[in-house]
């Protein structure tokens, strides 16, 4: 089959193009400075702290002139904890004239953490009080190549530990004695700035090694698709050590001169829209999925569904002739959600179709992408005029896609070429030679455009279960199917060997249900009834495909599967635990 080049879509805004984070900060500064770029709860409700981007600007400044001043000029600095405002701060006084910021994965066990830092090469780390034990096992065991040791909750730094606050304290000094050697430092836009360690969902986690220029050209692209801007607040939810999430979540509000506020936590996500007053959230679908069940169960509880019915079709009708009165329509479910949320933007997962479209008619504009930690990590994107439920948009403007090797169905391993691909993973030549090649980066994606250049997503390349009639099979396609059965909360389809004949495989699938749904829904407490009820759905999915994608087997559990920080199941985890891997 013919392979075809998909060129980038058109941009739908201008923005101003920066060529590094330095300028982009500089220019928001200028152009924001008076902003609220960050907004903080208090202890008296409706009342909030606030940092303006001047005083963001400040921060920044004097924390990375006293780093430098410390002797870490050109140095790797690594940074794990919660979401938060120092967070952010570490990494601008970090990759805006001093070193490589090194973002960790807070959720990581505590071997890994310390794995990470040996192999960081890190000289300097910023952590929250959460992870001082960690750190204190570091320092003791001399793990790593770490010099300084700095806590973002510290008020004063000890022999042992620095304070972030006092380091801020002391570059504000050093900037009023005339030190420009922060300000004044030269970015070279094509140098590693940025370390971040892959997810490993498939194999062990490489470091990749991304520029100021591969961040600013993924940022330009979303800036000119998506209309964010300075009057928008962003609940940030996902961690930011994720690259989705910085570039986002952290980095694009900043470009646009939006306010960022932070999630508490998962429980906490409703009150925490109502209370900041958001207006946009960037996150997994598994959490739109979530808050749009809830939504769904409310209605239905106040015995409102049939009313919500008929304002949809009066709704969708007008939509059809240019007529957008879905927020006028569905005012009270916008205002139980605070008034003000208008757009949720998801990747790093498969989002149900059904789900997306759900919320999209109810007035909150709901995008898909894609994208990985090798391309900075946005690839494609639904936006504005940009549309199809299931797709992942189309391949953003900067880049180039293709599908490599196609099948007779057209499916094949996603390829992309453009400013945003990594220079490489970190001390790996072999593993960058094989995912890059004649410049193109071979995402492990499989996929297929459809005849309007949209882009489909079928599963990982290392996922796909090959049959002995040499079919091929995409866990992920059948997963999507089986996770729209009410009471399911997710489920991993898997090859299982057929009478001890590892090259004979049947499909069989782990399934997690929610037994609080189970006994609401339908009175169900046991969980062989609840297996019987969920098998016989299972069975009338399996009609739906050919023969060969049929389920043989379920495993059901209420414990839910192992999966990384942005919710991709470990697969291989999964199947270890099942003592099925090889």
């Amino acid at each position: 089959m013919e392979t075809k080049i998909h060129k980038g879509s058109k941009r739908l805004y201008e923005i101003e193009k920066v060529s590094n984070l330095k300028e982009l900060l500089n220019r928001t500064e200028k152009l924001y400075k008076d902003n609220v770029a960050f907004k903080f709860k208090t202890q008296t409700p409706d009342v909030f702290r606030t940092k303006t981007y001047a005083e963001y600007s400040e921060e920044i400044n004097c924390l990375g002139t006293a780093l430098i001043s410390l002797g870490l000029k050109d140095k790797k600095i690594a940074v794990i904890s919660e979401n938060r405002y120092e967070w952010t701060l570490t990494y601008f006084a970090t990759v805006n004239g001093t070193g490589i910021i090194v973002p960790l994965d807070r959720s990581l066990p505590e071997i890994e953490i310390m794995n990470l830092i040996e192999g960081s090469g890190a000289e300097a780390i910023f952590y929250s009080d959460k992870y001082k034990d960690v750190m204190e096992k570091v320092r003791s065991q001399k793990i790593g190549n770490i010099q300084f040791f700095i806590s973002m909750d510290a008020e004063e730094s000890n022999n042992d530990v620095y304070s972030q606050k006092e380091l801020i304290r002391i570059g504000r000094d050093l900037l009023k004695n005339g030190s420009r050697t922060f300000v004044d430092s030269q970015i070279n836009n094509e140098k590693m700035s940025i370390m971040l360690f892959t997810s490993g969902t498939t194999s062990k986690s490489k470091a990749v090694a991304l520029s100021h220029a591969n961040i600013c050209a993924n940022l330009y692209d979303i800036a000119s698709v998506f209309d964010v801007n300075q009057n928008d607040t962003i609940l940030s939810f996902l961690p930011l050590h994720h690259t989705y999430e910085c570039t986002v979540g952290f980095l694009y509000p900043i470009y646009v001169g939006a306010c960022i506020t932070y999630c508490e936590g998962i429980r906490h996500i409703a009150d925490n829209i109502k209370e900041y007053q958001a207006s946009v959230m960037i996150s997994v679908p598994v959490l739109f999925e979530s808050l749009y069940k809830r939504v769904m169960q409310t209605i239905e509880k106040q015995g409102k569904t049939k009313k919500v019915k008929i304002g949809l079709k009066i709704s969708n009708f007008l939509r059809k002739i240019g007529i957008d009165r879905r927020r006028k329509i569905f005012k009270q479910i916008h205002d139980n959600l605070g008034g003000k949320l208008r757009l949720f933007v998801a990747g790093a997962a498969a989002f149900d179709p059904n789900m997306e479209k759900g919320l999209n008619d109810l007035g909150i504009d709901t995008y898909q992408g894609y994208g990985l930690t090798e391309t900075s990590p946005v690839i494609s994107a639904e936006h504005k005029t940009v549309v199809k439920y299931g797709s992942v948009g189309k391949v953003f403007p900067s880049l180039e896609a293709s599908i490599f090797e196609p099948n007779e169905e057209g499916i094949g391993e996603i390829i992309v070429k453009g400013p945003t691909v990594m220079q490489g993973y970190v001390e790996n030549p072999e593993a960058t030679k094989e995912v890059i090649q004649d410049g193109w980066f071979h995402t492990g994606d499989l996929g297929y455009f459809d005849k309007q250049d949209f882009l489909f997503i079928t599963g990982r390349k290392k996922n796909v279960i090959v049959l002995r009639n040499g079919k091929n099979i995409y866990p992920e396609e059948i997963e999507a199917m089986l996770n729209d059965i009410v009471g399911v909360k997710e489920s991993m389809v898997f090859g299982k060997p057929e009478n001890g004949d590892e090259n004979d495989l049947k499909l069989a699938c782990k399934m997690v249900y929610d037994a609080e749904i189970m006994k609401e829904e339908f009175g169900l407490e046991n969980k062989e009834e609840i297996q019987t009820r969920i098998w016989k759905q299972v069975k009338e999915i399996n009609k739906k495909m050919p023969t060969y994608k049929y389920v043989k087997e379920l495993i059901l559990t209420e414990e839910e599967l192992i999966k990384t920080t942005t919710q991709k199941i470990k697969r291989f985890e999964e199947m270890k635990k099942m003592n099925l891997s090889n």
